[in-house]
């Protein structure tokens, strides 16, 4: 990944926030979180520079438990025009990564993503801006980078809402 953005620490009173967004079915957060992540530094210029923004996938049955990828209403929000959630995909569940350190995170999301094979080569040279609500160690953001690398994207940025320290 060539850049990583963050808007907030993850920390009091955005953990709540969030917890409400991603967990209790509180979509309706997107457009104020969205707002407060373009107010970052440099955040509108690598989204003005990308050809694609994408969420980071949600596995088919954490998208069905939560209704909705977080994720992918942040994107949404911050790039209508460039926002595709259909590029980059979730290959498998893999257990939650809250508790492991970044080492089991990193294994445990070995091919985890793929890129669509239908769609592949429309990566080839362009620059990417990855999106997700939350970055820990930074492991999904790491794999899903290295997939988009693989398939062709020449720049790989990220932008979240809120890192922990």
């Amino acid at each position: 990944m060539d850049i990583c953005l963050a808007a907030v620490t993850y920390a009091w009173p955005w953990v709540d926030l969030i917890a409400r967004f991603k967990f209790q079915q509180q979509a309706g957060w997107s457009h104020a979180l969205a707002t407060l992540m373009m107010s970052t530094p440099w955040a509108e210029d690598i989204l003005d520079k990308a050809d694609l923004v994408l969420p980071i996938p949600l596995s088919a049955q954490r998208l069905a438990f939560r209704g909705y990828n977080q994720s992918w209403e942040l994107a949404k929000q911050l790039s209508p025009s460039k926002a595709d959630v259909q590029m980059l995909l979730r290959t498998r569940d893999t257990p939650s990564q809250r508790q492991l350190p970044r080492h089991e995170r990193l294994a445990n999301l070995v091919d985890a993503f793929a890129v669509e094979p239908l769609r592949a080569g429309q990566l080839r040279g362009k620059r990417v801006v990855l999106v997700d609500d939350v970055m820990t160690t930074g492991a999904s953001l790491h794999m899903a980078a290295r997939v988009l690398r693989q398939a062709g994207a020449v720049h790989v940025s990220a932008l979240v809402l809120a890192r922990t320290e």
